[in-house]
Order: structure tokens, then C-alpha cells, then sequence
């Protein structure tokens, strides 16, 4: 049985510990400003994107890797013959699994197993720790592909968002909204369905109320998820307020592993500063 290497794109949210706990590999998306393009979490960081997006007016955009950096992250794998397994952003929100695709068309190497996660940030870091952990266990590269394949249904991805000012920025709502949700004091929780983004309620208030209902209306969910792992992710916010949902996951007395960790530039961009996110599985039966 040839060795397995899974490797993910930046958007997963791993944190560094668990990146070299299971040997993941990372292929980078890019970060685009006007004219210059840098690396996501390699060559920019979410305060620089920020500081960038504040002093310009606009959002950073975010773009698939280039195929020439993607063949240099994939090629020293297939030369050492290992199966590889690719888990990547959402096909409906990027072109990165079809870099894979093109990756594998021109190293001739069909070993590689491309997976469209179906989510972004720690969804897809779920999907990572499920394959490194089926690795462990023994499983062939095609086993665990069809076991990532069912599990990406119940991965439960949301995130409250602070300020719709970036939403605007990036076109993903207008100003007038933006403007009258701050007013209002009106926080919208992002959810992923079906592979996109979407409101799926908004919560009224400061922001530290609106994460206190966001995570009890989890509750009942988060009390059927599969219990092993679940994350709190989160663009830079009141580290009160990430202490505070930690502490509700803990008083479940639920879940063996709570992970903090931090969201990487595609979140940045799209939902700015201050979103804070709880994700996990959520049927226990996986």
C-alpha cells in the first residue's frame, strides 16, 4: 500500500499544531490587492488585509492558486509515488479542485484524489482531521475518499458576522443595508448550504449578545454532533468573547477536543474583522 499525503488549500483553518501533528501539506490561495497578489497566511496577515481594506474603501478579492505554485506543492509527492488527497474550498465559491484536476492532468500522476469539501475554513478542517485520522487507521486513499465524501454532508459551517461594512465592500450586499444593519445594530449569521454562503438569521444587539444567542440557538445541535472534535473560529475579535463561547462548550461537557482557531484570508475578506464562527459535525453517527 503506497503512503498517503494529505494536503489541503489555506482556506481549512488548521491550526499550526494540527498542521504538523498530521503532516498536512498547504497549498495557499491568493490574496489580491489592485495589482499585487500574495499568498494566503504565507505572505499577508488578517490585520494587514484590514489595515489594506479600511485605507482603500474596498475588499481584498481572493483567487485559486496558480497552477505553476500548485504543480511545485504536488509534484515532490507524486515522484515519491504517495497517493495524495486533496480537500479543498467549496467548488461553488472557487476554482481550486479544478487546479488539482489540472495538476493531475499534467504531472500524468493518477493517484491524486480531488475532494470538493463542500465548505470553507474550519468545515473543511473537520474533513482534514477525519482523513488524517482514517490514515492512522489504515485505511486505503480511496476508503477514506468515499468516507470524506459522505461525511462533508453533515459538516455544520456558520459564523456571525460584527459588520456588514465588508459585505458591502465586496458587493455581497448594499451599502444602504450595511449602513442601516449597523444602525439597527443588526448581526447576520453566515451559513454554508449546499456548497454557499448565505444568511441564515440575524441577530440584534452588541456583538457579544448576538454570540451568546447564536451559540444557544446551537445547543440542540450541538448536543447530536459527532463529539470528538469542534471548533471555534474566528477573524481577530474580543478574546472575552472567544472565552465566553469556549465556556458554554465546555459546561455541554460534550466534546473531547475544543480547538480556537484563526480564520484565514478568504473569511477576512469576505466578512471582515470580528466574525466568530462554531463548527462541527453535526449527527454523532459518523
Amino acid at each position: 500500500m503506497n503512503q498517503i499525503k494529505i494536503i489541503a488549500d489555506s482556506t481549512c483553518d488548521l491550526t499550526e499544531e494540527q498542521i504538523a501533528k498530521y503532516d498536512i501539506t498547504i497549498l495557499p490561495l491568493n490574496i489580491v490587492l489592485d495589482m499585487d497578489s500574495f499568498y494566503d497566511k504565507e505572505e499577508i496577515t488578517p490585520e494587514e488585509l484590514f489595515q489594506w481594506a479600511q485605507e482603500h474603501h474596498k475588499t481584498p478579492k481572493t483567487a485559486a492558486p496558480g497552477i505553476e505554485k500548485a504543480i511545485q506543492v504536488f509534484r515532490p509527492f507524486a515522484e515519491q509515488k504517495m497517493d495524495i488527497i486533496f480537500i479543498g474550498i467549496s467548488e461553488a465559491m472557487s476554482t481550486t479542485c479544478n487546479v488539482v484536476r489540472l495538476v493531475k492532468e499534467e504531472l500524468e500522476y493518477e493517484r491524486i484524489f480531488v475532494i470538493d469539501s463542500g465548505s470553507l475554513s474550519s468545515g473543511i478542517g473537520l474533513q482534514i482531521l477525519k482523513a488524517a485520522r482514517l490514515r492512522e487507521q489504515g485505511l486505503s486513499a480511496e476508503a477514506i475518499a468515499e468516507q470524506i465524501l459522505q461525511a462533508r454532508e453533515h459538516v455544520r459551517a456558520s459564523f456571525v458576522v460584527d459588520t456588514m461594512e465588508y459585505l458591502a465592500m465586496g458587493g455581497r450586499c448594499s451599502s444602504v443595508k450595511a449602513l442601516l444593519a449597523t444602525t439597527l445594530k443588526i448581526h447576520p449569521m453566515i451559513g454554508v448550504n449546499n456548497g454557499r454562503m448565505g444568511v441564515e438569521r440575524k441577530y440584534r444587539g452588541n456583538m457579544n449578545k448576538a454570540i451568546r444567542n447564536y451559540a444557544e440557538d446551537l445547543r440542540e445541535e450541538l448536543l447530536q454532533a459527532e463529539p470528538e472534535t469542534v471548533f471555534i473560529t474566528h477573524s481577530p475579535c474580543d478574546p472575552g468573547m472567544v472565552a465566553s463561547v469556549r465556556a458554554f462548550l465546555e459546561e455541554l461537557n460534550y466534546f473531547q477536543e475544543i480547538v480556537e482557531s484563526s480564520a484565514g484570508g478568504v473569511i477576512c475578506s469576505h466578512c471582515g474583522p470580528g466574525t466568530l464562527g462554531v463548527l462541527f459535525y453535526h449527527q454523532s453517527n459518523l
